[in-house]
């Protein structure tokens, strides 16, 4: 049986740590490592920062979107935001690729997504919006959702 959760924000910094502790206690149920949930808190965090500063370049009035699906010792994670979209998909998951260096952003951030977790696909289009798509399967999750 499948689990899910849906939750959407308005783009403000702020509002990262809210996604991440969210998200880290929907997944809790099925009793990840201390290694797996930091991880996806960390995905989440990374995706949630992008869709914020690149995304809607800090403007707070847009809104991320956030839908979790766990069945059996899997979850899928959707993050989305209708913000300016990403012209070159590949350039951007390059690692230390930033369109904002004058913020110090580290260009980390898909490179962090694709050793964390087991399948990211990123979808965007200029002004529509991205959305990343990320699935991993926990190693030793009870799997108490069914």
């Amino acid at each position: 049986m499948k689990n899910k959760m849906d939750l959407q924000f308005s783009s403000q910094s702020q509002n990262e740590s809210f996604a991440r502790v969210t998200v880290g206690a929907f997944i809790a149920q099925l009793d990840p490592t201390m290694d797996e949930m930091t991880e996806i808190k960390t995905v989440v965090s990374e995706a949630v920062t992008n869709a914020i500063i690149h995304g809607y370049q800090n403007q707070p009035d847009g809104m991320v979107y956030i839908h979790v699906t766990i069945e059996d010792d899997v979850i899928e994670l959707t993050i989305r935001d209708e913000g300016v979209g990403i012209q070159d998909i590949d350039e951007a998951r390059q690692p230390l690729y930033t369109t904002k260096p004058e913020l110090e952003r580290s260009g980390m951030g898909f490179t962090i997504m694709e050793n964390f977790m087991d399948e990211i696909e990123v979808v965007s289009e200029p002004m529509i919006g991205t959305t990343v798509y990320l699935k991993k399967t926990l190693t030793n999750s009870k799997a108490i959702c069914n």
